[in-house]
């Protein structure tokens, strides 16, 4: 088990550009932590400063005591493994030794036995053993998120981070994950810490929820019960929803509701002054007021289309003069 202390982070690619606010966090206890909140809210950004794959502007990330910023990267990756939203290798390979990578820190000189034993157990854990042999680029995005976790899995860190482990899975596969993540963190202390969007799925396996706000700052923190509150998502998510009690599993079940639209974003109501949107949405629902700019937008599209249909002939000509000249 690793004690992870955030100490007043501030994060941002410049510093007109915060995207992290004052962020405090401590977890010294192991389990499934569910990070969630809006789209562009720092999920992923804070994740990756604990992980040090990117280093805050101001503040602490400490690991053990001891300041992620000071470490060297590969004692990092001993301690905390990351399995990104998104994987694309530029050299692939098979799944076996896409998988084995997540060992290069336990290996001295080639892969030992060991290794591949763990490979191939936590290919089964995922159901993926008859993969092994396939090209990792030719998968479908499904396949390709449980590689990336059987990757991190084989790393065996104490902190294990998942951005989005559940995407691009169908509904069993999702259920399955989530169940196998809370068992592993119960079963070899660790913690395990996840960015979701599911908030019913987040009810039902997090030990302990992460809910982030804008601008970039924790809104609460604490089991499932305490955070996922119809207050809190109607502030967070700008969403009403109603909360019942799943009296069989003993948890919350979300029932949303509608959208909060503010005054500039409520295009079904054109009687408040905001102006409608340019895209096509007065256009679907048959009523607001259209932009002003909507034939020049029309006739702006037309021509990019006429261009782009015709362009494949303007290169046949072209190459067929072309052929032309050099015989």
């Amino acid at each position: 088990m690793t004690d992870i202390v955030i100490k007043d982070v501030d994060f941002g690619y410049s510093e007109d550009r915060i995207v992290l606010h004052d962020i405090n966090l401590e977890i010294h206890e192991p389990g499934l932590y569910c990070i969630i909140g809006p789209n562009g809210v720092g999920k992923s950004t804070m994740v990756k400063c604990v992980s040090k794959i990117i280093e805050p502007l101001r503040g602490q990330v400490l690991l053990d005591g001891e300041d992620v910023a000071k470490m060297h990267h590969k004692d990092v990756a001993k301690k905390v493994g990351f399995v990104p939203a998104f994987s694309q290798d530029a050299f692939s390979m098979s799944v076996i030794n896409t998988i084995l990578i997540g060992r290069y820190n336990h290996q001295k000189w080639g892969s030992r036995q060991k290794d591949l034993e763990m490979v191939y157990k936590t290919m089964k854990l995922l159901h993926i053993e008859n993969l092994g042999m396939r090209n990792y680029n030719a998968l479908s995005a499904g396949q390709h998120q449980k590689v990336s976790i059987a990757r991190g899995l084989v790393q065996e860190p104490a902190v294990l981070i998942l951005d989005e482990p559940t995407a691009n899975l169908d509904v069993k596969y999702q259920v399955y994950v989530m169940e196998m993540l809370r068992a592993i963190a119960i079963e070899k202390g660790m913690v395990i810490m996840t960015i979701c969007h599911d908030l019913n799925i987040t009810a039902k396996y997090a030990h302990q929820v992460i809910m982030l706000a804008r601008p970039g700052r924790i809104h609460a923190v604490g089991p499932p019960d305490e955070v996922l509150t119809e207050e809190n998502i109607r502030e967070v998510y700008g969403i009403n929803c109603r909360i019942v009690r799943d009296e069989e599993m003993d948890i919350p079940y979300i029932i949303l509701g509608s959208a909060i639209m503010g005054a500039a974003e409520d295009y079904r109501n054109p009687s408040n002054g905001a102006p409608a949107p340019s895209f096509t949405l007065p256009l679907i629902y048959g009523e607001g007021v259209y932009p002003s700019n909507i034939n020049a937008n029309i006739q702006y599209i037309v021509w990019i289309q006429i261009v782009w249909g015709i362009s494949p002939f303007i290169n046949t000509f072209k190459n067929t003069r072309k052929d032309c000249l050099y015989r």
